[in-house]
């Protein structure tokens, strides 16, 4: 394995990646993570706080949004291989008597529903709506605690039958995290570095501010930094660019990460192997969900080699291209279009990734208030692409589309077959 290539890539690459360098806000910096094979490159441009004129570098801290998701998925799957918790587990197993939300008893939520997004749960807790509108530019979510969210589940309705549709919740994803963390007696911020973060080597990743995550400004002044206190698991995380490489490193290829001692790498690989399975059909438009992340089927002959950054040149994106609204809150035509998806039933756990013919894209979206971020990756094509952007949660649109874009053009170049 290579090491990463901090600072200008190849004449190519950086052809490549202009585009999405373009669509970040011009104020806020951002941080480009790039794998093919066993090339790594970390790629930064602007700079992090304009006052002192900071560059962006590797290891400047991001808000991850909704891609926060997908570390809580993992954190699911480890436990479950563990044995400690089981995908069918109801959730009132693991929620106090009083607190579990009105839904069919002979149908309950299950740890796999809220994982998938076919809980029925709604996209945010009863009554916190109200409570965000005096703290709408701030910190809209900064009151809203554990003990409220507990207070409101039982008065939450349910939309249907569990496990029959999709509709983005981040309140299901952020009652995962709270149901894991009961279950293992630790909270989710320390049993996310325990089980997660800490054997991944991912030093820079956590839910507290810390060290404070640097880019976000909105009309010339810094956006304070996200709060999530009852729900970290939907949205909370903040990461680097580092931290960023080695976390799709070890989706790709979890040997070519590092392990401490201590760590159990048979549990971790069982995960990552489970976290990217489909566990929804995605007919009628939208992708197919894995744990915590989205999935997409490219087209056969997809990895054709395209021409990058020439004249007339086109980028095919079928397959990939605007779809960024089941992952955040980018694109509520995407969200609609998903939101029936019949629910396939979960494959055993030997089964592995289904083959696709024109290969696949795993990927997730967020959109925070001071940043944007993707992460996708191709199993098959050993390529994955990282965007660490802040600025105006406006622009994050465009910013998705064109890191859809480059993903999809990074396969096709790199030749996946």
């Amino acid at each position: 394995m290579n090491a990463p290539l901090y600072g200008p890539p190849d004449p190519e690459l950086d052809r490549l990646l202009r585009p999405l360098f373009r669509a970040a806000a011009p104020a806020g910096g951002a941080a480009v993570v790039v794998i093919r094979g066993d090339e790594r490159t970390v790629a930064c441009r602007g700079h992090a706080v304009r006052s002192t004129e900071r560059p962006v570098r590797a290891d400047t801290r991001f808000e991850l949004g909704s891609v926060t998701k997908t570390f809580t998925g993992l954190l699911l799957a480890e436990m479950a291989a563990r044995g400690e918790v089981g995908y069918d587990d109801p959730i009132d197993r693991y929620l106090p008597a009083d607190a579990a939300p009105g839904y069919p008893q002979e149908r309950p939520i299950t740890l796999l529903h809220l994982a998938t997004h076919t809980s029925g749960l709604p996209r945010l807790p009863d009554g916190v709506l109200p409570g965000q509108v005096p703290r709408w530019f701030t910190r809209p979510y900064a009151t809203f605690g554990p003990a409220h969210l507990l207070r409101a589940l039982p008065r939450t309705a349910v939309r249907g039958t569990p496990g029959t549709q999709v509709r983005y919740s981040n309140l299901g994803c952020g009652l995962l995290g709270l149901l894991l963390a009961n279950a293992a007696g630790q909270r989710y911020d320390d049993l996310l570095a325990a089980r997660v973060c800490g054997p991944l080597g991912l030093m820079d990743t956590s839910c507290g501010p810390g060290r404070e995550e640097d880019a976000g400004y909105r009309r010339g002044r810094r956006v304070p930094s996200f709060r999530l206190p009852a729900l970290p698991a939907a949205a909370a995380l903040r990461s680097t660019a580092d931290d960023m490489l080695r976390y799709l490193q070890a989706h790709l290829a979890l040997d070519a990460v590092p392990l401490p001692e201590r760590a159990d790498a048979a549990v971790l690989r069982t995960a990552l192997n489970e976290v990217r399975r489909p566990r929804t059909d995605g007919r009628r438009g939208g992708p197919r969900i894995c744990l915590g992340w989205n999935h997409r089927a490219l087209p056969a002959g997809a990895a054709e080699p395209r021409a990058v950054g020439k004249p007339g040149a086109s980028v095919a994106v079928a397959g990939v291209a605007g779809v960024a609204g089941v992952a955040g809150v980018a694109g509520v035509a995407g969200r609609r279009a998903a939101a029936r998806q019949p629910v396939l039933p979960v494959p055993a756990a030997s089964d592995g990734v289904e083959p696709v013919e024109g290969g696949e894209v795993v990927y997730h979206v967020g959109a925070a208030r001071r940043s944007t971020a993707f992460v996708g990756f191709s199993p098959r094509a050993q390529v994955g692409l990282a965007v660490l952007a802040g600025g105006q949660p406006l622009r994050s649109r465009a910013l998705v589309q064109s890191a859809h874009e480059t993903l999809r053009v990074l396969i096709a170049e790199f030749g996946e077959g």
